[in-house]
């Protein structure tokens, strides 16, 4: 008894990348698939979706477990004109149930890390609005840079009442731009429309995308990816659905975990439906976040890979990848142009 039943993603391979209770290997994919391990030294969102698009890091970016340094505590009250409480490495829902309400009654915002390379910021939508915390974070994007260069600012607003503050959707990004051209990059500068569902706008600072389609949850992410993708007869959909990591992973919650899986395997079909001949769906994660073990961290391991075409190869095993970048290279490959130097594409093993 138990597993998981997820009946459209068996069918193009899942169950054949490793054994999955629930999820029998199927005897003739419909896809093709494999696995991935990251090249970089890291394992966030940020520089898992830059390697993604072809541009592993050779060093990972600073993380702050004893909280932030004097230093830049004393230029974010500076050149914020505010003041900061927390400071320290927590969850989100932790530090805003336990400051929360000395935020409120000082305006002082809740400043806050990770085990990722970010810098969190929260704030209550009605003692500071949201376009307020939007400029602080940018004010901080522009401070943590140099040896400070962190993946991600992160604005976190929330609302409610003492003992049932609820952040919201209005989360916001600000992520570092990449230093080098990724896939996305050269795409653009052929003239092919690079087009982003999520937060891929967020995660490369807008660099490389001609389009942008913001969402607040994984429904309104698969919504968006199947309304636009009729609409595209030529280009790149990268699409990324956050509930996955920040609502369930990060929050060790395997039951809605497996909701979300089964409402995206759900609506698999519907994706695959809007595909013409010639196009290519590619499925995989830009890091773990294994929400049945005691760490609220992402997890370094290896991700999935399953790719769909009806102009493509099915059941072909592409094995263990040794980076990310593989993708990035497939999508050079796909689009005839030249990648990155980085990654080896598996397009030629797909073709017919």
């Amino acid at each position: 008894m138990g597993g998981l039943d997820l009946p459209n993603l068996g069918k193009i391979g899942l169950g054949n990348i490793i054994a999955i209770r629930g999820i029998p290997p199927a005897e003739h994919p419909s896809g093709s698939y494999g696995k991935m391990a990251e090249l970089s030294p890291a394992k966030d969102s940020t520089v898992g979706h830059w390697e993604l698009m072809g541009h592993p890091v050779d060093k990972p970016f600073p993380t702050y477990p004893e909280g932030f340094p004097d230093e830049i505590v004393n230029r974010l009250r500076a050149e914020t004109g505010r003041d900061f409480i927390g400071n320290k490495v927590s969850s989100g829902t932790d530090i805003i149930a336990e400051l929360g309400e000395e935020h409120i009654k000082t305006g002082a915002l809740i400043l806050y890390t990770s085990a990722d390379s970010v810098l969190q910021i929260a704030a209550h939508t009605g003692s500071v609005p949201v376009e307020e915390l939007y400029r602080v974070c940018g004010v901080a994007r522009g401070i943590m840079s140099g040896e400070h260069s962190v993946g991600r600012i992160i604005a976190r607003p929330f609302t409610g009442q003492a003992g049932n503050f609820q952040r919201t959707p209005q989360r916001h990004d600000f992520s570092l731009k990449p230093p080098g051209n990724t896939t996305l990059d050269l795409l653009k500068n052929e003239g092919i429309p690079t087009i982003s569902v999520g937060k891929i706008y967020d995660l490369f600072g807008g660099k490389g995308l001609s389009e942008s389609h913001p969402t607040k949850s994984n429904s309104e992410g698969i919504e968006t990816t199947i309304r636009i993708s009729p609409k595209v007869d030529y280009g790149l959909i990268f699409t990324n659905l956050v509930d996955f990591d920040m609502l369930w992973g990060h929050r060790n919650n395997p039951q809605d975990f497996y909701k979300g899986l089964k409402e995206f395997d759900s609506c698999l079909p519907d994706i695959m439906g809007t595909l013409s001949e010639g196009d290519l769906l590619i499925l995989t994660a830009d890091h773990g976040v294994d929400p049945t073990t005691v760490s609220t961290d992402h997890s370094r391991e290896y991700v999935p890979l399953l790719v769909w075409g009806k102009d493509f190869k099915a059941g072909i095993n592409l094995g263990i990848r040794e980076t990310f970048a593989d993708v990035g290279a497939t999508v050079a490959e796909y689009f005839e142009i030249e990648g990155t130097g980085w990654g080896v594409g598996f397009l030629g093993e797909l073709a017919l």
